[in-house]
């Protein structure tokens, strides 16, 4: 697998773990520490647990060593960075957000063309 790829999934394993803990743990002061008021805690718990799910599949691709090992979830973590980052997009540019929200779609932007780049550059057999 290449170094670009592992490199993907570790940067992308360590955001997830440390957003996701803090989401799920404690996010009522995750979100107020950042100025996101008024949120829902059960929807932000669930995200920090999907994130934490997607930080141990990125971990446990860092480890892979055959592209065939992780190619599904190269697939969904492409997939879910860019949905959300169309999502957040059709919000961005109807109304006012603060600039947090740009920093989450340019995450969420720049994880979906890193995955797309090992998904569409992946080795084939």
């Amino acid at each position: 697998m290449s170094k670009f790829a592992k490199a993907i999934f570790l940067i992308d394993a360590i955001v997830c773990l440390i957003i996701g803990a803090f989401l799920l743990i404690i996010p009522g002061d995750s979100l107020t520490a950042v100025g996101w008021v008024p949120y829902d805690p059960l929807m932000t718990r669930l995200f920090g647990a999907a994130l934490l799910a997607l930080a141990w599949g990125a971990f446990r691709a860092f480890r892979a060593t055959e592209y065939r090992q992780v190619a599904i979830l190269v697939e969904v973590e492409a997939l879910f960075a860019a949905l959300g980052a169309i999502g957040l997009l059709r919000h961005l540019l109807i109304a006012n957000y603060p600039p947090l929200v740009w920093t989450i779609f340019a995450v969420l932007a720049v994880t979906a063309l890193a995955y797309g780049y090992i998904w569409f550059t992946r080795p084939r057999s």
